[in-house]
């Protein structure tokens, strides 16, 4: 977030205030408006967004400014649920997708898996600000402003669903389908501990025998070895930063907008059996 009174702060004249981004913050409006909700209820936006293969859906995004935490949600064209939780309480963010099976494959009707990872609160914008997110034009077709960096992510430890509340309140819900599934990382886990979460909520993932490498998935023969999975996916628009402008009636920079971005991150971790990892075909 750009501090206020930092150069470089755009400088809004009358005329530039009438043509304010298509999706605005209404400072001061209260929380839940234009959701159908009421008092106390998580405000929701639906906003159409552009994918990074040029295909347009539908995102959801709630934010619930007394949890203070996001939700962010959206189908992919193959029929993937993705789902991405921000939980600035206890500095953890949760993504969890929902792949549909292919049948013919021997697989279950979807399988689910979920990645929880720490949140640093200069990701996003603050759940208060996101509460009060409206859009003037809800048939407009949504781009990120900045593409960022791919992030890949080595998942070496396993997260105990019995446990998981203690982590964040919202990983027995989000992760509920994914109980068996859900991943982090060591240096993470540090920083947890270090913060007051207790040990039971992690446990050790099998290591392959010393001096041997656990193959990828794409490469592994037989059905029932155990591999290193790949799983991908993007976070193809949410309001990354706020914007601050300055007019010559206002002392002080004030918040007037949003900066979107696209993200994208991978995801490798250790599963018993090829099966559970058939869409990881690349080598």
């Amino acid at each position: 977030m750009r501090p206020p009174g930092r150069l470089g702060v755009p400088s809004a004249s009358p005329a530039l205030l009438l043509l304010l981004p298509l999706l605005v913050l209404l400072l001061g409006a209260p929380r839940g408006v234009g959701a159908g909700t009421g008092v106390g209820a998580p405000a929701e936006l639906r906003v159409r967004v552009r994918l990074p293969d040029g295909q347009v859906t539908e995102e959801s995004l709630q934010a619930d400014s007394d949890a203070d935490s996001i939700g962010l949600e959206l189908r992919k064209p193959d029929g993937t649920l993705v789902s991405f939780t921000a939980d600035f309480k206890k500095d953890v963010k949760i993504f969890r997708a929902l792949i549909l099976g292919e049948l013919e494959k021997g697989q279950s009707q979807f399988q689910a898996l979920c990645f929880v990872t720490r949140l640093h609160h200069n990701e996003i914008i603050p759940s208060e600000a996101m509460a009060k997110l409206r859009q003037k034009n809800p048939r407009a077709v949504r781009q990120a402003e900045e593409v960022r960096g791919l992030e890949q992510l080595h998942m070496d430890i396993a997260v105990n669903f019995s446990q998981g509340g203690l982590l964040s309140p919202h990983l027995r819900n989000v992760c509920a389908e994914a109980a068996d599934a859900i991943y982090t990382r060591q240096e993470d886990v540090r920083f947890w501990l270090e913060h007051g979460v207790d040990s039971s909520v992690f446990e050790a993932l099998p290591k392959p025998p010393e001096q041997a490498v656990l193959p990828r998935c794409g490469q592994a023969g037989d059905r029932g070895q155990p591999c290193t999975c790949r799983y991908n996916l993007s976070l193809a628009w949410y309001p990354c930063m706020l914007k601050y402008c300055h007019s010559r009636d206002r002392p002080a920079p004030y918040k007037c907008g949003i900066r979107s971005c696209q993200k994208s991150y991978s995801f490798d971790f250790y599963v018993p059996q090829r099966q559970l990892c058939l869409w990881d075909e690349d080598p």
